[in-house]
């Protein structure tokens, strides 16, 4: 039976790739991203769909929220956008960007769609996270008082956000238990996609950076090969609601150590209120 797909930032590099694989598991898909050219051409190459949103504006993720909820009932939906960056910069929303591409657009699109993935039901929400979350925890437990960090290293930054948005995955494991609707998180790794291309050392903490090397040499490692914990993670079905997947698609609690019950309201209340401001 086909499963109706959706994959944000699938027009390239990692997100791409997912959808290809998933097409090919019968999965009819629908590609989300910013660049039309690239849209429609991943689009044609799968089989597939293309629908243009910028993911770092709140208000274009509400836009498409609706627009999406429309076309339901829908059986996956694949949270890919994110991204980490050497240089800090503002969404149009006048937000730090990590944040909101890592955590808050995936949350509002995810809050968006869930009556439409009820409504699709058996169906599954699959969160791509990262092991930068391990950069962001070196110095300790992050703070979440304020979208802003109190040091700006892309890769920690990143970590911080997906920490975030990993503690909103966990509880909306719990809040959607029994609702016919599976939750789940999938580390992919380290690969070759456009946003590790463009990666400069000041990019991590000083701490990480005589590992630079080591981290160039790992990010060489195929797109398809990261992929694979994502697609496991989106059509295993015998993968419970809040299983984290590894980049070798092996469950996992080495991400999810960090979540106390403090750190995970924290980064709750702050999402809150950035939203409701």
């Amino acid at each position: 039976m086909t499963q109706k797909a959706i994959v944000t930032a699938g027009t390239r590099g990692l997100g791409f790739e997912v959808a290809r694989q998933l097409a090919r598991r019968d999965h009819d898909v629908t590609i989300i991203g910013r660049d039309p050219e690239h849209g429609e051409a991943a689009a044609r190459t799968i089989g597939g769909r293309f629908v243009q949103a910028d993911l770092s504006v709140l208000a274009e993720v509400r836009a498409l929220g609706e627009l999406l909820a429309a076309a339901g009932p829908w059986q996956l939906l694949v949270n890919n956008v994110g991204g980490m960056w050497s240089k800090r910069w503002e969404t149009a929303d006048g937000l730090e960007a990590s944040f909101a591409v890592n955590h808050l657009s995936p949350l509002v699109l995810t809050e968006a769609l869930l009556d439409s993935l009820r409504a699709g039901a058996p169906s599954r929400i699959v969160d791509v996270t990262s092991s930068s979350i391990q950069a962001a925890l070196l110095a300790g437990t992050p703070s979440y008082a304020e979208v802003e960090p109190s040091e700006y290293y892309g890769m920690a930054v990143s970590g911080r956000a997906k920490l975030a948005h990993l503690a909103y995955n966990r509880e909306l494991a719990q809040r959607l238990r029994g609702s016919g609707i599976s939750v789940r998180a999938a580390d992919p790794g380290p690969a070759a996609t456009p946003n590790a291309a463009e990666m400069t050392p000041e990019i991590l903490p000083p701490a990480l950076r005589p590992q630079w090397a080591q981290i160039q040499e790992a990010v060489r490692r195929p797109v398809a090969e990261a992929a694979r914990s994502i697609v496991c993670a989106a059509t295993d079905p015998s993968l419970p609601s809040g299983t984290v997947l590894d980049a070798e698609g092996k469950p996992s609690e080495e991400l999810t150590g960090a979540l106390t019950d403090d750190l995970v309201a924290a980064a709750r209340d702050l999402t809150e209120r950035v939203l409701t401001q």
